[in-house]
């Protein structure tokens, strides 16, 4: 899919569906970036949405600098970041953010996304994890699979929309399938669906 109609294709998909967005290694930064716009400005700026944006991948306070160049406003996003104390960037931790002290700590990420989904509650809650690639290099793959499982059938019954982005390539192929059998749709950014 064209990285330019991913917003419209998010804003299509009712709450309760769990999405996989697939990126390409080779462009990712433009990928990455497609995809923020996305989710951030198309889908957390519709009117009564909310967004969660698990940080993984990169500390909250990078995602907060882009969400803040694509004019997202702060009482449309919280973070759950499991990065920033692991690589020590914890100095100034932002107001709209919860933060876990590994990646490896899955059922606390779980308890602080129930959290803010209580404190911000909204017709149109949105989940981002940001990424499958980044939890699986700290967790095994059959807890990471058995966490995805609960957590996205907890979501799924509260009627999130949950946005999983993962790399694709040769060693994610594992991942890709255990993925695959979790969610309702994988859109391929800059790919077909």
């Amino acid at each position: 899919m064209p990285p330019a109609d991913i917003g419209d294709r998010l804003r299509d998909l009712p709450g309760g569906t769990a999405v996989a967005l697939k990126l390409d290694p080779r462009e990712f930064a433009d990928h990455y970036f497609a995809v923020l716009n996305a989710t951030l400005r198309d889908v957390g700026s519709e009117p009564n949405a909310h967004v969660i944006y698990i940080t993984v991948t990169n500390p909250a306070s990078f995602v907060w600098s882009l969400a803040q160049a694509l004019d997202v406003p702060q009482d449309r996003l919280s973070f759950v970041d499991v990065i920033s104390h692991i690589m020590m960037n914890y100095s100034n931790p932002l107001p709209n953010a919860t933060y876990v002290e590994t990646p490896r700590a899955l059922e606390e990420i779980m308890l602080r996304v129930d959290y803010l989904l209580r404190k911000y509650p909204h017709p149109r809650s949105v989940v981002v994890v940001d990424s499958l690639n980044a939890l699986a290099i700290h967790n095994p793959r059959e807890l990471l699979s058995e966490f995805f499982h609960i957590f996205l059938t907890n979501l799924k019954s509260r009627n999130v929309l949950t946005l999983i982005l993962v790399t694709s390539d040769e060693e994610a192929g594992e991942l890709e399938r255990m993925l695959n059998l979790l969610v309702d749709e994988t859109v391929d950014v800059g790919g077909g669906r």
